[in-house]
C-alpha cells in the first residue's frame, strides 16, 4: 500500500472539512478515492461526528416532488411492494412480472421521480424482476410500513397521501392494477337468429387480501364514476371486477393492460 505524508493527509482532511467532495479531493491531490474516503471516515471518528447520508426525502426536507408519480408508486407499493428497514439494509422493492418490461421501467421511473437521489436497481429472479430503491427514507413516504404482511395490519392513508390520491386518482388506480390487477377478455355464447355465437368482452380484475386496500381501490373508483362488483372465489371476497362497458372504456383510457 502506498504511504502518503502527514502533510498530504492533513491537506486532504482540511479540504474535506470545507465541504469539498471526495472525488474532487482525490483528483486534486492525485490520491485514490478509497484512500480519501478512509481519511474522511477516520477524521469523523476522531471528532466523534456521526455521519448521516444526504437525503432528498420530501417529508424530511420539505422538497416538492412529483405527486402524480407518487400516486402511481403508492398503488404499486400497496400491491406488490414492500420496504426493508433494518440497521444496515434499507430499500423499497416492487416486484414485477419479468415479461412486462414496460411495468419494470415505469416502477423504476416513478421511484426516481419521487426521490432522485437514491440508487435504483433491478434484481432478476425466476419469472420476476425486483425493482429496488435504496434509502431508509422510503418509510417516511410510506408510513403504512410495519412488521408483518400488509393484510394483517390496518392500512389507512395519511391526510397528505389522501390529498395526492384525490388529485391524481387515475395514477393511483393504475398503480394498483399494475401491481395486483389485470385486464382480461372474458367470453360467452349467445343465440343469434337461432345460431349460437361466441361473444367476447374485456374486464378488469383487482385482487388483494387486505380489506383496507380493496376499500381504498373501490372508494377511488366510486369517485371516478367507475362501476364495480365484488366477486367471491373459493369463498374468498378478494376480487373486485370492472365489467360494465362504459367503465371498462374509462379504465382502458386511463389504465390499460400491463405490458
Amino acid at each position: 500500500m502506498e504511504q502518503h505524508s502527514p502533510s498530504i493527509r492533513a491537506q486532504a482532511v482540511a479540504l474535506m472539512r470545507q465541504g469539498v467532495p471526495n472525488r474532487v479531493v482525490a483528483e486534486h491531490l492525485n490520491i485514490p478515492r478509497g484512500t480519501i474516503g478512509w481519511w474522511r471516515s477516520e477524521d469523523r471518528r476522531k471528532r466523534g461526528e456521526e455521519y448521516e447520508q444526504p437525503t432528498d426525502c420530501p417529508q424530511c426536507t420539505g422538497r416538492t416532488f412529483d405527486a402524480a408519480a407518487y400516486a402511481y408508486l403508492l398503488g404499486l407499493y400497496l400491491g406488490d411492494g414492500h420496504i426493508i428497514s433494518k440497521r444496515k439494509q434499507h430499500h423499497l422493492s416492487v416486484f414485477c412480472n419479468a415479461t412486462q418490461t414496460g411495468l419494470i421501467s415505469a416502477a423504476a421511473e416513478a421511484m426516481r421521480k419521487v426521490m432522485p437521489q437514491p440508487n435504483v436497481s433491478q434484481r432478476h429472479k425466476t419469472g420476476c424482476v425486483e425493482v429496488n430503491s435504496y434509502t431508509r427514507h422510503w418509510v417516511c413516504m410510506f408510513p403504512q410500513h410495519g412488521p408483518g404482511k400488509k393484510h394483517a395490519r390496518r392500512i389507512t392513508l395519511e391526510p397528505w397521501q389522501q390529498d395526492i390520491v384525490d388529485a391524481h386518482p387515475w395514477e393511483f388506480v393504475r398503480g394498483l392494477i399494475h401491481s395486483d390487477g389485470c385486464r382480461i377478455t372474458n367470453w360467452t355464447t349467445r343465440l343469434v337468429s337461432g345460431e349460437r355465437k361466441r361473444y367476447e368482452y374485456p374486464r378488469y380484475f383487482f385482487t388483494n387480501v387486505s380489506d383496507d386496500i380493496r376499500q381504498l381501490y373501490t372508494d377511488t373508483l366510486d369517485k371516478l364514476g367507475v362501476k364495480w362488483t365484488q366477486c367471491t372465489r373459493n369463498g374468498n371476497p378478494y376480487n373486485i371486477s370492472v365489467a360494465k362497458k362504459a367503465s371498462v372504456a374509462l379504465m382502458d383510457t386511463h389504465v390499460g393492460p400491463k405490458y
